[in-house]
């Protein structure tokens, strides 16, 4: 089974984010991220559905294991990792621009 909070932490830290920057994107307050680190509490699933949402996956996806996971290519992988960095506003300003082309 996956731990949890470590597998935030992996995900947050591939984005080169803060737990500022999760709390931001993911509309949470930093206090409550931090107490899940301080004792050691797992999120609930609503929570974790927030931090998914920010973090710019799925549930199932933070959950796929080994062979579950979605094979993309190296392409797919940076366009997602740039769009995971970007803000709200932001991902909004690249959607309009999409469906201008």
């Amino acid at each position: 089974m996956k731990d949890i909070l470590q597998e935030i932490t992996r995900l947050r830290l591939e984005r080169g984010w803060s737990e500022y920057d999760l709390a931001k994107n993911s509309g949470m307050s930093q206090s409550t991220i931090s107490t899940w680190y301080r004792k050691k509490q797992t999120p609930t699933i609503q929570s974790l559905d927030k931090v998914c949402a920010g973090l710019g996956i799925s549930l199932s996806q933070f959950f796929a294991e080994g062979t579950d996971a979605i094979v993309l290519t190296n392409e797919q992988k940076e366009l997602l990792d740039n769009w995971s960095a970007l803000n709200k506003t932001q991902r909004k300003i690249v959607i309009q621009l999409l469906e201008n082309m």
